[in-house]
């Protein structure tokens, strides 16, 4: 396993990362993305406590369902980075299950590439997504074909590869690159169907890095976002070599969607995860603004509070179902059952903003209005401030505008901005969840039992029975 210490040196491979147009030498070193790599390097440190013979608890994949409730729960608690190496070893697990049917070549090399990453304890990140140009041209009838990442030169050893991806969260703190297809191919976008394992400072690799972390010298009034935050790349390999070894596809235009399927899948279990505990923590903050408000009693706000709390055991329930109903690949690696987490992550994407709504009206406009912590400081106007951002002796004023805070920086700033959007977005957008929701429902079973509940289980004039 690598310490802390280990992995902050391992940065310091010559990367190409760029942030605010400027390269950066020295991540660790920056005085905002370094922040961001203390906490991925107290994250090795927190699973080395946890380490059993030497080796990351993290490391593995699960041959059982309750395998697969340890994993998940340890990694959701493991930090962003550890997350998200996890979604990534399982997607190349995943695919080199569905991949089969196309030899040993492509599933040796990836179950191969997957046993080194855990032994050297490394973080995987995930580019999927392309610039794509025109959205309503396929990669082929781009005008600049480079729109999608695309092989553009086959040599005896290996490809050459040439794009972008975007939004890749962490892209710059980790070490190797799985760069996958956004999406279904057809026949004549054989150089997109491409899927390989790239070095972050592989020769051409840029990285240029966005972030919502707050720009503020004094992070009291961040209690979320000013500890922890993690960048977007958005990540450009310029005629970047791959050797053959590191290549899991390579023109197999009908087995390109396998990887953003595989991808999906882990994705959304870790959103909805995610979800699962964001809105227990909704509903937490809604129940305390309420009390310091002396609102709790209120019978509208009482029904505000009920119906978040039924939105998060949804969610919840989902989430134990996907686990509880696991299903086992061919290769014996144990996966979350479809239906229920895409079903989960499809109910806590389009309800969330229907919490925060809730939210807001519950605890007033001072979630965006509220002194900060250094004007209650202040020794001209920090008592008034207290005194009238109380609301009865027992709640301090202090009290209830680090709460506001709270909620501010969760769902009305930069942070909450993000987490808005990549809620909806990460893991595919909805769209994409209602197809695979409805591919894995038994829709048959459910015409059946209408057919029956109309006493017309055995009639044959009724419609076909294709879904």
């Amino acid at each position: 396993m690598l310490t802390g210490d280990q992995y902050q040196a391992s940065l310091d491979d010559g990367r190409a990362t760029y942030f605010e147009g400027e390269r950066v030498h020295d991540l660790p070193g920056h005085p905002l993305l370094g922040t961001v790599v203390r906490n991925v390097a107290d994250g090795y440190d927190w699973l080395a406590l946890k380490a059993v013979d030497g080796v990351s608890p993290v490391s593995g994949i699960p041959t059982t369902p309750e395998q697969l409730r340890e994993k998940v729960e340890l990694v959701h608690s493991a930090g962003m980075m550890a997350h998200v190496n996890y979604t990534s070893l399982m997607t190349l697990t995943t695919a080199a299950s569905r991949l089969s049917h196309l030899g040993e070549e492509y599933a040796g090399r990836i179950n191969a590439f997957v046993a080194d990453a855990q032994e050297r304890d490394i973080r995987v990140t995930q580019c999927i997504t392309d610039a794509k140009g025109d959205r309503s041209l396929s990669p082929a009838r781009q005008a600049d074909p480079d729109a999608y990442l695309r092989v553009v030169d086959r040599q005896a050893d290996g490809v050459v590869i040439r794009g972008a991806k975007l939004h890749i969260t962490a892209a710059s703190f980790g070490h190797e690159l799985m760069v996958i297809p956004t999406k279904a191919m057809k026949p004549g976008e054989e150089d997109y169907s491409v899927a390989a394992l790239v070095p972050v400072n592989a020769p051409g690799v840029k990285i240029i890095n966005t972030t919502y972390a707050p720009r503020h010298e004094d992070l009291s009034g961040f209690p979320m976002s000013g500890q922890e935050h993690f960048p977007e790349g958005f990540v450009i390999f310029d005629d970047v070599f791959v050797p053959n070894d590191r290549v899991f596809l390579d023109g197999e235009t009908g087995s390109a969607a396998v990887f953003a399927h595989s991808l999906g899948l882990w994705e959304r279990l870790g959103g909805l995860s995610s979800m699962a505990d964001g809105a227990d923590l909704l509903v937490g903050y809604a129940q305390l603004i309420a009390e310091a408000n002396g609102l709790d009693r209120i019978s509208h706000v009482r029904e505000k509070i009920a119906e978040m709390i039924i939105h998060a055991t949804v969610v919840r329930a989902c989430l134990e179902a996907a686990l509880t109903h696991a299903e086992t690949g061919v290769f014996g690696a144990v996966f979350p059952n479809e239906l229920y987490t895409n079903a989960g992550k499809y109910t806590g994407a389009t309800e969330y903003n229907t919490l925060v709504r809730h939210l807001h009206d519950i605890a007033g406009a001072a979630v965006v209005t509220a002194p900060s912590v250094a004007d209650l400081d202040n020794p001209e106007v920090g008592g008034l401030a207290r005194k009238y951002m109380s609301t009865k002796p027992e709640v301090d004023g202090e009290y209830r505008t680090r709460l506001f805070h709270a909620i501010r920086d969760l769902t009305a700033d930069s942070y909450g901005g993000w987490k808005q959007v990549t809620n909806v977005q990460a893991g595919g957008g909805l769209y994409a969840q209602r197809i695979v929701t409805r591919k894995h429902y038994d829709l048959e079973a459910a015409k059946h039992a209408a057919l029956a509940a109309a006493g017309l289980a055995g009639s044959q004039a009724g419609p076909s029975r294709g879904v």
